[in-house]
């Protein structure tokens, strides 16, 4: 095995600052975390998206029934722009709020007609987008994490889902009497 390949086996890759890891997150509203991918510094974001959709599992509310597969809308940022995912959103009935991106836009218009119709965006929407940002800067207080430590991928996988429990559990209120409700 060389170099390059142990490298990519473990999640570190090489891009314009170094040796790097991405973190793909799928988050809920208030961006704590549904589902976590790691991949290379250079590997493209735009490939994480259907994968990560297929990690999501979350429980009904009262824990009877299966758990939903699927979220109702998805908001990115560019980097998962693409027409591949846009067609697999649109068939599972997920609306998208992702921008996008300039050389998109340039060669749909170089296009003319054919280039079709440009994706609906919801710029009120998409200010929501902030709480997934929210959610990376949470998990980037843990020092081990952000400067990634861990040389294996199996153990910063562990540690990021470690910091990402510890962040559902923060969020999650104390049992508390409802007298003591004000």
């Amino acid at each position: 095995m060389t170099r390059e390949q142990s490298r990519a086996a473990q999640a570190i890759g090489r891009s314009r600052g170094g040796l790097t890891t991405k973190i793909h997150t799928l988050a809920d509203g208030r961006g704590r975390s549904l589902a976590t991918r790691i991949t290379p510094g250079q590997a493209a974001d735009t490939r994480q998206l259907i994968p990560l959709l297929e990690q999501i599992r979350v429980p009904r509310p009262g824990g009877v029934g299966r758990p939903r597969k699927r979220p109702d809308s998805l908001t990115g940022d560019k980097a998962y722009s693409s027409r591949a995912n846009r067609t697999a959103l649109r068939d599972n009935g997920i609306t998208t709020v992702i921008p996008e991106p300039n050389d998109q836009i340039a060669n749909r218009k170089r296009r003319g007609r054919r280039g079709g119709r440009p994706p609906t965006f919801d710029p009120v929407a998409y200010r929501r987008r902030n709480q997934v940002e929210r959610g990376f800067s949470r998990r980037k207080h843990w020092r081990g994490l952000a400067t990634r430590y861990d040389k294996l991928a199996a153990n910063f996988q562990a540690t990021l889902d470690l910091v990402e429990t510890l962040d559902w559990l923060r969020a999650v209120p104390d049992n508390q009497d409802p007298r003591d409700r004000t």
